[in-house]
C-alpha cells in the first residue's frame, strides 16, 4: 500500500542520466555602499557585506534553511534568473553563475580568458546556503601548508609554492534527508578449524559454517550529500567535508557578492539516483556488521524510504592552481573548515627511492622469517 512520501528507491537500478545546464540574462542590481555607493561584497566570516573602497560594513538577515518536501523538487520551477547571469569558459566547458551585476574574467577552474557570457537560463533558485567563513588569504595560507606537506612532492615546489588565480566558488549539491525501513535476509559463513596429520607433518584445515539471517532493520539518513556539478567530482567533494550544512543558511543574493557559483549539470533527481546507492552500501555495511561471520554467501536487502527531504545547497569552495614547470596542478579548499584536496607534482627520485627502500624492507623480512624458520 502506498504511503504520501514514501517509495522504494532501489527497484530503478538504471545508470544515472545528467542534464545539461539552463541558463538566462538577467537585471537586478547589487547592494551599493550607504556611505559612498560603490559596490559591496560579502565578507567572510562576519556574515556581512563590505565595502572595499570605504570600509563600511552591512549585516546580512538570513535565517536558516529549511527542508524540502521531495515532492517539490518533482515540479520545481523556482528559477534564480532575475538574480544572476551565467558565463561559460570557450575552454574547459566550465559554467557559473555570477550576480547580474558582476561580470567573468577569467574562469575558475582553468585560468584562461576565454569566457562568454551565454543566454541560458541559470536554473532552480538554491534554498540553501553555506557560506563562506575562511577568506582568500586564508585558504591560499592552508594551500601552502598542505603542498608542504605532501610527500612525493619535489623540494623545491615545496619551497617556491603559490597558489594562484585562487576564487571562491559555490559549489552545488544536494542534500537528502531520510528515514528507511529494511528487510533483509541472507546467508553468511564462518570459518572453523580442524587439525590433523598429513605424511607425518600436522596441518590445519579450514571448513566454513553456513548460517542463516534475516530481520527488520530501521536506519535515519542525514544529509546525504551528492555533488551536483562535474567540475568537481564527488570524489573530490567526499574528501572535503564537512561543510555543517545542518546549519546552513537560507539562500540570500548578498552572499553571492563578490563570489560565482558553479551551475548544476546533474538535477535533483539524478542526484538521488546516487543518493540511493549510497544509502544502500550504508544500509548493507550497518546490517551486516550486527553479525560475526566471514564470507557472505548471499545477501538481499528490500529498502522503502519516507519522509524524504532535500535541500539545494551552495557549497563554498576555493578554487585554484599551482604552477610548477609550466604545468598547473588544481586545488580546492573547503571555505567553511580548511579542508584541501588536489594534486601537486611528484618527484621520480623520491618515488624511485621510497620503492627501493620499501623493497628492502620486504626482502629483510623475508629472509628474517626464512632464517628462524617462520
Amino acid at each position: 500500500m502506498e504511503q504520501e512520501n514514501k517509495i522504494n528507491p532501489f527497484e530503478d537500478e538504471n545508470p544515472f542520466e545528467a542534464e545539461g545546464f539552463s541558463e538566462v540574462k538577467n537585471d537586478t542590481a547589487v547592494t551599493k555602499c550607504p556611505a559612498c555607493g560603490a559596490n559591496m561584497v560579502y565578507l567572510p566570516g562576519e556574515n556581512c557585506l563590505y565595502c572595499e573602497h570605504c570600509g563600511t560594513k552591512q549585516e546580512i538577515h538570513s535565517k536558516s534553511s529549511e527542508e524540502m518536501a521531495f515532492e517539490r523538487l518533482l515540479k520545481e520551477n523556482n528559477t534564480w534568473a532575475d538574480e544572476t547571469h551565467v558565463f561559460r569558459c570557450e575552454n574547459c566547458g566550465a559554467k557559473e553563475v555570477l550576480d547580474k551585476n558582476e561580470f567573468a574574467k577569467t574562469c575558475s577552474f582553468c585560468g584562461t580568458t576565454n569566457i562568454v557570457e551565454t543566454d541560458e537560463l541559470s536554473g532552480i533558485k538554491p534554498n540553501a546556503i553555506v557560506p563562506f567563513k575562511l577568506s582568500k588569504d586564508d585558504a591560499c595560507g592552508i594551500v601552502k601548508k598542505w603542498a608542504r606537506k605532501k610527500l612525493f612532492a619535489p623540494k623545491k615546489f615545496k619551497k617556491s609554492v603559490t597558489p594562484e588565480d585562487v576564487k571562491g566558488v559555490y559549489n552545488p549539491a544536494f542534500s537528502f534527508d531520510t528515514a528507511t525501513f529494511s528487510r533483509y535476509n541472507g546467508v553468511l559463513g564462518k570459518y572453523y578449524y580442524r587439525t590433523r596429520r598429513v605424511n607425518g607433518k600436522t596441518v590445519q584445515e579450514r571448513y566454513i559454517k553456513y548460517f542463516n539471517v534475516s530481520g527488520d532493520y530501521s536506519m535515519f539518513f542525514d544529509d546525504v550529500l551528492i555533488q551536483a556539478s562535474t567540475i568537481i567530482n564527488q570524489k573530490s567533494l567526499n574528501k572535503l567535508q564537512p561543510f555543517n550544512t545542518n546549519d546552513s543558511n537560507e539562500y540570500a543574493q548578498e552572499f553571492l557578492s563578490g563570489f560565482t557559483a558553479s551551475q548544476y549539470t546533474k538535477d535533483g533527481i539524478s542526484c538521488w539516483e546516487e543518493a540511493k546507492v549510497l544509502i544502500r552500501q550504508k544500509l548493507r555495511s550497518a546490517i551486516l556488521s550486527q553479525y560475526t561471520y566471514d564470507v557472505v554467501s548471499s545477501f538481499n536487502v528490500s529498502t522503502e524510504c519516507n519522509n524524504i527531504t532535500y535541500k539545494y545547497l551552495l557549497l563554498p569552495i576555493y578554487v585554484g592552481h599551482c604552477n610548477w614547470r609550466k604545468k598547473l596542478y588544481n586545488f580546492f579548499v573547503n571555505g567553511f573548515n580548511g579542508k584541501v584536496t588536489g594534486k601537486t607534482p611528484v618527484s621520480p627520485l623520491k618515488v624511485f627511492i621510497t620503492v627501493v627502500v620499501g623493497l628492502a624492507v620486504v626482502s629483510a623480512l623475508g629472509f628474517l622469517y626464512s632464517f628462524f624458520g617462520g
